[in-house]
């Protein structure tokens, strides 16, 4: 059954990277998704899985095996992210300012490669595979409404797993957590108010400008003064935006960042110093500051016990040696936390990097690729999660099926 899966994945390779690079070739944002979900759609009908909307462009296939058993989930993320492609292939993205910069191109071929695995085993399936082709997770945030129409129930769901591309892994092996994978995250929005005047008289006005740059010098120094070294903390502010001309003292200054953080306590105090922070430098210094927070999603936490069952799982798909267990959590954000925080899951990070394939560019650069080597391996392994999941639960836990 081990070579089978990967036998099958890499003979159909060709379909998996052509998919790929069809939906990398035209990328879609947030919600608006139409094309990437009507392909998915599309691809799970042939394939005898049923299929309905959730989350406006959000797809769910429901794929029943023949005999009862637990119902499991596979997630894959679609939408890309608003960057210009600078990669000179092919199946770069056809719209400006338009990219699959994170490697969602990949997930949602690679979860349709699983089902095409899992649909021609159909007849040897417990249970119930769900599949959750997600929108938005670049942002807004698609876990959430997908979850509030149903992708967990009806019936429940018992475990939900999740592949992520990670080019600082080499293609055959994985990254894995097995707590805490990803930060939680909090947006802010802070308006600095002082005072116009003419440039060549700065005693008669305020500068929100200075202002603004002594408040983004001392936000920094929650991180480098206020913080234990070893406690995982980022404050970034990534826009700062104020004034008209050039001889006019500018009377409003904006800013918008980041807070990551991996424990709800430390969520709570970098929150109130980022404001203790930019409302006392600004009053200080005679201007009032407006600061607005976003609770951005949580922290993503792996179960402990799934992220053992997927190590098992891999090592007997991929080789010993090709997981990598991850000691601490990255500063990055995903809404699989909201999926795992209502279900026990686990989100795995698949290596595609191959520095001569020039695959290794982080997530997010306007040059990102990977190496589509991975793709059957990913494809596989998401299959094989599935098909053995109900194979290791206890026959009463198993449910009958609707």
């Amino acid at each position: 059954m081990v070579a089978d899966f990967l036998r099958d994945a890499r003979a159909d390779r060709e379909w998996i990277v052509t998919t790929r690079r069809d939906i990398h070739r035209h990328p879609e944002l947030g919600f608006d998704l139409e094309r990437t979900a009507a392909l998915v759609e599309r691809e799970l009908q042939r394939l005898g899985i049923e299929t309905r909307r959730a989350a406006v462009t959000g797809v769910v296939g429901r794929l029943r095996g023949d005999r009862p058993g637990p119902v499991v989930a596979l997630r894959a993320d679609m939408d890309g992210l608003e960057l210009d492609d600078r990669k000179a292939v092919p199946y770069a993205s056809a719209f400006p300012g338009r990219m699959h910069a994170c490697g969602h191109d990949a997930h949602t071929a690679m979860l349709l490669g699983a089902a095409r695995l899992l649909a021609r085993r159909r007849h040897l399936l417990a249970g119930e595979v769900r599949f959750l082709f997600q929108p938005a997770e670049e942002g807004d945030g698609g876990a959430l409404p997908m979850i509030g129409e149903g992708a967990l129930t009806d019936p429940d769901v018992d475990a939900v797993f999740g592949l992520h591309v990670a080019p600082e892994f080499a293609p055959g092996t994985i990254g894995l957590s097995r707590g805490k994978l990803h930060a939680a995250s909090d947006l802010f929005d802070l308006v600095l108010s002082g005072r116009t005047s003419h440039g060549a008289k700065p005693h008669l006005g305020i500068d929100a400008l200075a202002v603004g740059a002594q408040v983004l010098s001392a936000l920094q120094q929650i991180v480098s003064r206020q913080t234990d070294p070893l406690d995982p903390i980022v404050v970034t502010v990534g826009t700062f935006h104020g004034g008209t001309r050039r001889n006019i003292i500018a009377g409003r200054a904006e800013m918008t960042g980041i807070i990551r953080t991996v424990d709800a306590a430390r969520r709570v105090w970098a929150r109130q110093k980022v404001r203790e922070v930019a409302e006392g430098v600004a009053s200080a210094l005679g201007a009032r500051a407006e600061l607005r927070f976003t609770e951005g999603y949580p922290c993503l936490v792996n179960d402990g016990e799934l992220a053992r069952y997927v190590e098992t799982v891999a090592s007997d798909l991929l080789g010993d040696g090709a997981v990598r267990i991850m000691e601490k959590p990255t500063m990055g954000v995903d809404d699989f936390a909201y999926f795992v925080e209502n279900r026990p899951g686990v989100l795995v990070m698949l290596g595609t990097g191959d520095g001569e394939k020039e695959t290794c560019h982080p997530l997010h650069s306007d040059l990102f690729d990977i190496d589509e080597a991975a793709l059957p391996m990913g494809a596989a392994l998401l299959a094989r999660i599935a098909a053995d999941f109900a194979g290791r639960r206890p026959a009463s836990e198993v449910r009958e099926k609707p």
